[in-house]
């Protein structure tokens, strides 16, 4: 058997069979949510998953539904309550040998430099120091941080120190390689940067690896990510956690966001996981019908969004967006958000990374108060997720509900892992145009009755007002 514990034997690098995770009674929590289980908890439940050599798995779904646990298990560090794990048809006995594990959190240490972080992924692979060095030296090459290898974490980008952790698990040599919400820490801009980064690995880099890759396996929550980088993705649903339906990924590469088979795979997912979190929700009654599948929002205030408008108005109307970057107080991934918010709203366009106020921006700042926050609202009527909560409300009783009864909602239909803060910025933006209203001291959304006319569904959808 070759040094990263691959074998020929035609069965899957990893499986699941009809495994189930219980803690309690004093054990710790390995879920990966970061809460402390209670005692006698079912994490998982019969759950059986092959990983099979030459395809990319992605395992999706919302936080505390065990995927983290699941691939814990796979891997050998995590032993299930009941059922088996086989490596290679073989039972696992200890850690899997031929797998590395890319983290969430960098799991960088601190005082060693790039090149000895990496290093440290050789720990227990028997190299000589010669071949030691030509493989950290690939490796670094593969990722792309030549130039860096004597930089310690702290002067590195978020980006980069992921970078670092790609390339400390590549060191391994494995056949398989373990991704666990790997950009979830990232700014949306690097995060798309390092998935098209994966990708090319998995496609094309492979040849400068030590040894071949034969499997990614991916844990996200975020459905693009999934449809993007994954040939299989398996969807989960929680308490406890179960594989729901394992779909196959038709989208031909290269992949783009945009293209008409990506976003029908997106909402094929979307549907897939409505349809399933849906048998599982609390009888509330009937869900409204014929919604929009909600999308998350930027953390950003509208005065942010306006505030940036003004500096680009005042520079022509047209920035270079690293510059953009120097004229606002944010740090930078901030200030993507705000940019990303105007061209939401259409406010903003980005060709490449130039930004661009748009005709329709020019109008808003030339409008007064009132004028704006008819603009604002017209244009966040178009965003599902607001045509979605205004629908919730139009259709409860005295058109008022309470905030965790929307957030309840918006869970059920919408993957995230910070769903607290995206639904107070829902609010933030539905106060400031006067779309709905919050009351804190009820802890409730609602309608007044000028703004109670009946809400479009997906069949009425031709613009963006509501037709009053």
């Amino acid at each position: 058997m070759p040094e990263n514990g691959t074998s020929s034997n035609g069965q899957p690098i990893a499986e699941a069979k009809h495994i189930s995770v219980r803690f309690g009674n004093g054990q710790a929590n390995a879920s990966g949510d970061g809460q402390d289980a209670p005692a006698d908890r079912l994490v998982l439940e019969d759950v059986s998953l092959a990983v099979k050599s030459g395809e990319v798995l992605a395992i999706l779904g919302p936080s505390g539904c065990g995927k983290s646990t699941l691939l814990r298990s796979l891997v050998g560090l995590l032993k299930p309550t009941s059922g088996e794990v086989l490596a290679h048809g073989q039972p696992l006995l200890g850690i899997h040998p031929g797998v590395a594990i890319v983290f969430q959190n960098f799991a960088l240490l601190p005082w060693l430099t790039v090149q000895e972080n990496i290093g440290v992924g050789l720990n227990g692979l028997g190299l000589d120091e010669a071949a030691g060095r030509q493989r950290i030296t690939r490796c670094i090459d593969v990722v792309g941080l030549e130039g860096f290898e004597e930089a310690y974490p702290k002067e590195l980008s978020g980006g980069m120190k992921q970078r670092v952790g790609i390339a400390r698990a590549l060191a391994r040599g494995p056949e398989l390689l373990c991704m666990d919400e790997p950009f979830s820490a990232l700014d949306v801009f690097t995060a798309e940067n390092l998935r098209s980064e994966v990708s090319r690995l998995w496609s094309g880099g492979a040849t400068k690896l030590p040894t071949v890759l034969k499997g990614l396996l991916i844990i996200t929550h975020i459905i693009e990510e999934a449809v993007f980088l994954a040939d299989r993705i398996v969807v989960m649903g929680a308490r406890p956690g179960r594989i729901r339906e394992i779909l196959v990924n038709p989208v031909p590469h290269p992949r783009e966001y945009r293209s008409a088979e990506f976003q029908e795979m997106v909402q094929r997912l979307h549907d897939a996981i409505v349809s399933h979190q849906q048998s599982e929700r609390p009888d509330r009654g009937p869900a409204p019908a014929m919604m929009l599948v909600p999308e998350p929002i930027p953390s950003v205030s509208p005065p942010q969004v306006f505030g940036l408008m003004e500096i680009l108005n005042d520079q022509g109307g047209q920035m270079d967006l690293f510059t953009v970057d120097q004229l606002t107080d944010y740090d930078f991934a901030h200030t993507l958000s705000v940019v990303k918010a105007g061209e939401m709203i259409d406010f903003l366009d980005t060709p490449k990374n130039l930004v661009l106020l748009t005709d329709l921006g020019r109008q808003f700042l030339n409008a007064d108060i009132n004028g704006r926050k008819r603009l604002f609202r017209q244009q966040i009527e178009k965003l599902p997720t607001f045509r979605f909560v205004r629908q919730l409300l139009a259709e409860a009783q005295g058109h008022e509900l309470p905030k965790e009864i929307v957030e309840e909602e918006l869970c059920v239909r919408l993957c995230t892992e910070d769903m607290p803060k995206l639904v107070d910025t829902v609010i933030n933006w539905g106060r400031y145009s006067e779309l709905f209203g919050y009351s804190p001291d009820t802890d409730k959304l609602y309608l007044d009755q000028a703004s109670s006319a009946p809400v479009e569904t997906v069949a009425d959808v031709s613009g963006g007002s509501d037709g009053r």
